[in-house]
């Protein structure tokens, strides 16, 4: 097993009994070669989403459309458990995007937080002593210093920053597969 999935999910907000998913995106990885492909990447809209939701963080700090989330199909749960059932899966903060699948009765073979797993690499001055956790930008400036990246905050680009992330991570012997 080379391959995982990273998954990235844009919400309107924290709580996901509250808050509604409105992007997905899935890669998949390589992580003996670092190839990255495109599973998934798809607007949806959730039961509930509303005008209301039209000033959330997400539609403020990217260029996530509403009106397009707005007329976007609803949750394809059973193409993302399709995907999620052929591979293990990380997200970058993964205990923010999984609550969100969990919430929603999608079940994944679950792989260790990259996020997580950076920031003692990164070393990030933090509170008490302790290292922070590394944002996206941080920990690719972290790793590929010479490449500039901006976080998009839409689904499948960040995906795909975060695997070739997870990849050095992998690299370094740091991120590990169980078989």
């Amino acid at each position: 097993m080379s391959k995982i999935a990273v998954l990235d999910l844009e919400t309107t907000g924290f709580a996901p009994d509250k808050d509604f998913i409105v992007e997905v995106g899935i890669v998949e990885i390589n992580l003996y070669d670092g190839s990255i492909q495109v599973l998934y990447d798809e607007l949806v809209k959730e039961d509930g989403l509303s005008e209301m939701h039209a000033n959330s963080w997400i539609f403020k700090n990217s260029d996530l459309p509403f009106n397009k989330v707005m007329q976007a199909p609803p949750l394809d749960k059973d193409a993302i458990q399709k995907i999620l059932n052929q591979y293990p899966v990380t997200a970058y903060n993964k205990a923010f995007d999984f609550k969100f699948l969990r919430a929603r009765g999608i079940q994944y073979s679950e792989l260790d937080c990259p996020m997580l797993l950076a920031t003692d690499i990164c070393k990030l001055p933090g509170r008490f002593g302790k290292y922070k956790w590394p944002t996206v930008e941080e920990a690719w400036q972290h790793f590929f210093a010479d490449q500039e990246y901006k976080e998009l905050h839409r689904g499948a680009d960040d995906a795909a920053h975060e695997a070739k992330i997870i990849h050095q991570l992998y690299k370094m012997g740091v991120f590990k597969l169980v078989d």
